[in-house]
């Protein structure tokens, strides 16, 4: 499990960067909001641009300038989790969680609304969850994708504080079932003690 990321973007006046080889199994991006880190992710997805540098993960290459080589974000294999949630909301939990699914995935459907604890949720509609069960369905579908990583943008600005904990808790367990290792970005230092992170100060 590794994070290899070495990026520069430079936006008007702003300059935003990271320079960061991590094996943790999860890594915690923290920093004053505007300072860039949702950008770092959006780097690192493939879903813009750095001005030079390189991203690897999980010892697979995908942004190289000097190679120039810069795999388009679908082959990049890199689960992303926003922190709006984006479900779609014409489709069923069950549906959402199959959207964009890769056979054979290394995680059963079942198994995995079992672990993320929506297995009741499969047939409900999107608009009826909860901020906390939306998010879930949201991390259980970028999972489902198989992904080498897993990209999560804040994912529990909107949850109700008092599940929060109990969602940290659940995702600091997955990589123990996916061997995903994670890549989380806040501006609480709480959260990413919570999920026993490698810590990484931007800014």
């Amino acid at each position: 499990m590794s994070f290899d990321v070495d990026v520069t973007l430079q936006r008007g006046k702003r300059r935003i960067a990271l320079c960061h080889r991590a094996q943790a199994r999860i890594v915690a991006l923290i920093g004053p909001s505007g300072i860039g880190k949702t950008s770092i992710l959006h780097m690192i997805a493939g879903l813009l641009k750095p001005d030079h540098g390189h991203v690897s993960v999980a010892g697979e290459p995908l942004f190289d300038s000097g190679r120039r080589l810069d795999l388009p974000p679908a082959r990049r294999r890199l689960g992303y989790v926003f922190q709006d949630r984006r479900l779609f909301l014409h489709m069923r939990v069950r549906d959402n969680l199959l959207y964009g699914c890769k056979p054979p995935s290394s995680l059963a459907l079942d198994d995995l609304a079992h672990f993320l604890g929506i297995a009741h949720l499969l047939d409900r509609w999107p608009g009826t969850l909860s901020g906390g069960e939306a998010q879930r369905v949201a991390i259980g579908r970028a999972l489902m994708s198989d992904p080498r990583a897993l990209l999560m943008d804040e994912p529990l600005s909107s949850v109700d504080p008092r599940r929060k904990t109990e969602i940290l808790d659940m995702i600091r367990h997955i990589p123990d079932i996916s061997q995903v290792p994670i890549l989380y970005v806040t501006h609480d230092l709480g959260e990413a003690h919570r999920l026993a992170a490698e810590v990484v100060m931007v800014g």
